[in-house]
């Protein structure tokens, strides 16, 4: 790892540990499909608005898209979630579906917005991750998504600003770091604790960087009490 130290303790650098595409398959018998199981790329892979080329998701309607078209968890995690759960060989990078596995960087340092060249492409940080009963049941784990939520080791996904390339080993840089204050990790425990969350709704619900998504359901609850007062 190299590079200046960022806003938030994080190096400006660092590189691509592992990347991942997968398909869409029947994993579980009587229930939905999933695209969750990745396998390694077979090398360098091209990067368009929704994506990776050859990665899929099964359901459109919460998965992929512009705004989450490129999941990255932190490497460092796994030996946390083996220490709180015990050996899994899901515990792994690729374990939680992602699509690309960093060595270093974690949703305390990386915040909503961050701009990155990653390989030839340029991405942003859009939003964190919301893990549903898929991710449980593929890692085997029932309490699975309630756990990430609690952590908040979701990972976060990115958009594509302008498309390129990524491999195994290319930098990741910070291009960009308008948002510093607003990092992946205190977003989500807006979202995922409202009691918490204080005045962070109402300023989440008007943060563009942001996926509309997820200000929308700020602005839903900043409404609320707002008409509760």
């Amino acid at each position: 790892m190299s590079g200046a130290m960022g806003d938030n303790g994080v190096s400006d650098t660092t590189h691509i540990a592992g990347l991942y595409l997968g398909q869409v398959q029947n994993l579980w018998p009587g229930k939905a499909p999933s695209a969750i199981a990745k396998v390694a790329a077979p090398g360098r892979v091209a990067v368009g608005a929704t994506g990776l080329v050859g990665d899929a998701q099964a359901d459109l309607r919460v998965h992929g898209g512009t705004g989450k078209a490129i999941h990255v968890y932190p490497a460092v995690h796994y030996p946390r979630w083996i220490e709180d759960l015990g050996p899994n060989a899901r515990f792994t990078p690729s374990g939680f579906g992602e699509n690309i596995s960093l060595p270093d960087w974690t949703e305390t340092e990386v915040s909503i917005g961050d701009v990155w060249r990653l390989g030839t492409a340029t991405v942003a940080v859009s939003q964190g991750r919301q893990p549903c009963w898929k991710l449980s049941a593929h890692v085997g784990e029932d309490t699975m998504a309630y756990r990430v939520r609690k952590t908040r080791r979701t990972g976060w996904y990115l958009r594509v600003i302008e498309g390129g390339s990524v491999a195994v080993g290319d930098a990741v840089t910070v291009l960009e770091r308008p948002h510093p204050e607003w990092t992946v990790n205190r977003v989500a425990r807006a979202l995922f604790d409202p009691k918490q969350a204080g005045d962070d709704e109402a300023a989440l619900a008007h943060l563009a960087a942001l996926d509309p998504s997820w200000r929308g359901v700020f602005a839903e609850r900043h409404a609320r009490k707002e008409a509760e007062v």
